[in-house]
């Protein structure tokens, strides 16, 4: 389908209705989605949706609505339901679109040999996933599961502001869970990996990490409660800056429900911690020429050594606030309306060595996986969840550990962070190398 095409039927029928503004969003993709268990496809999803919504503004009222049909007569409808929503919203005088501005070349978004591909291919790809994370070790005993997915798609969006453009772009993945055994002790891993283009993944890579994240915790032991200096991993600091994330969202801080209100321009953090938004990062998963307003994505400095500098926008806050969009309006597909959200959200990479990072510490641990930190208080930072690794003496891992708990206070957490890794790696759009905190609790027997 010619989303442009598409974006003309709706503005033609749009100027037949007395509105102050209008905007167009259009999407098309390609997807699929496959696991294999056993060495057999467990599953095969294919999908190609289509969609479009508009938003309406009316005496400042603004409506929103959606349609996954093109006819004329459920655009004429979907137009409709729009207008009679902004028509009976609220007046608000923050309500507006954004004025076009140029967008940026991005490049590397679009795999031209990714539809050449043969789906075959793509399932001996899961397949070679599963072989290998069983060859990796004989403790290795099974695999719960190992996919791949990957989506082609195509935005387009037009406003009676101007703002005018649409980008192209696909992306690849593959994962795969694994068992290992050791008599009565049994240990899972994980692993994933995902780019832009099929030549992205390394399926030997992802099943090796995966089988030796579990491998690792076999014969783990249950430590004294202690508080002591603490190491995380990439993908643990990475699920702890994600609940950071949405205290740098502007309509968080505004409606007091951020752990950053009211510090802005304070040394919040470590002065080793510098955290971007970037969504014109090379490779990023969340990398675009623009936003779901149709604003030019860009790279965002929020904290630099320690010290917070700016909140994240998209228009209608920055309107509210007398700021400027930071080009943060994200949407979850067109049936929902546009959003303010992170980009490629992540701590800065350091320069040290991640396995050194346990160097000096006389006792302490090295965290690998934690469990329920989606339970943190998102406004006080407030967090005590479960946690596996290993027990670290004398500056060297000694063995992995079981049942503990980690407790404390996220800005607090990333205030004492002494040391940084030069492992920066994303977990979808969010990112950081491994880390090493000064001093945690750690609950134990």
């Amino acid at each position: 389908m010619n989303l442009k095409e598409l974006a003309g039927r709706i503005e033609k029928i749009i100027s037949g209705r007395a509105v102050d503004g209008f905007e167009i969003s259009a999407g098309a993709s390609r997807n699929l989605s496959l696991q294999v268990k056993e060495k057999k496809i467990d599953s095969f999803k294919c999908s190609s949706p289509v969609g479009v919504s508009v938003r309406i503004l009316k005496s400042r009222g603004m409506g929103f609505s959606y349609s996954t049909s093109m006819s004329d007569a459920d655009l004429e409808r979907m137009i409709d339901a729009a207008l009679i929503a902004a028509e009976n919203q609220t007046p608000d005088p923050w309500h507006g679109f954004s004025a076009p501005s140029p967008f940026p070349v991005v490049g590397g978004l679009f795999d031209e040999g990714l539809a050449a591909v043969d789906e075959q291919e793509k399932v001996r790809q899961a397949m070679e996933l599963e072989r290998l994370t069983l060859a990796a070790d004989e403790r290795v005993k099974r695999v719960r599961k190992a996919s791949y997915g990957e989506s082609e798609y195509e935005v387009y969006i037009r406003s009676s502001e101007g703002v005018e453009g649409g980008f192209r772009g696909t992306s690849v993945s593959a994962s795969v869970s694994v068992v290992a055994e050791d008599g009565d002790d049994s240990q899972m891993g994980w692993d994933f990996g995902f780019g832009a283009h099929f030549s992205d993944l390394r399926v030997d890579e992802i099943a090796a990490t995966a089988a030796s994240r579990a491998l690792a915790l076999l014969g783990a032991r249950k430590i004294a409660t202690l508080r002591c200096p603490v190491v995380l991993d990439n993908q643990v600091a990475s699920d702890i800056l994600e609940v950071l994330a949405p205290s740098f969202l502007a309509e968080n801080v505004l409606k007091g429900k951020s752990m950053l209100a009211g510090r802005l321009g304070e040394k919040v953090f470590s002065p080793c911690i510098s955290i971007r938004d970037n969504g014109l990062l090379p490779g990023g998963m969340a990398t675009a020429p623009f936003d779901a307003e149709g604003v030019p994505q860009q790279d965002t400095l929020l904290v630099d050594d320690g010290v917070l500098g700016k909140f994240l926008y998209d228009g209608y806050w920055a309107r509210r606030d007398g700021a400027v969009s930071t080009g943060n309006s994200t949407r979850g597909g067109v049936k929902s309306p546009p959003h303010l959200g992170i980009s490629n959200f992540y701590i800065e990479n350091g320069s040290i060595p991640a396995a050194d990072l346990v160097r000096g510490i006389d006792k302490g641990v090295f965290i690998t996986d934690v469990m329920g930190m989606h339970t943190a208080n998102p406004i006080s930072g407030d967090f005590s969840v479960g946690a596996s690794g290993f027990y670290v003496e004398n500056g060297a891992i000694a063995y992995p550990v079981k049942e503990i708990a980690l407790s404390g206070n996220i800005i607090d957490l990333f205030g004492s962070v002494e040391m940084i890794g030069n492992d920066l790696r994303f977990f979808g759009e969010v990112g950081s190398p491994s880390l090493r905190i000064a001093a945690l609790d750690v609950s134990g027997e």
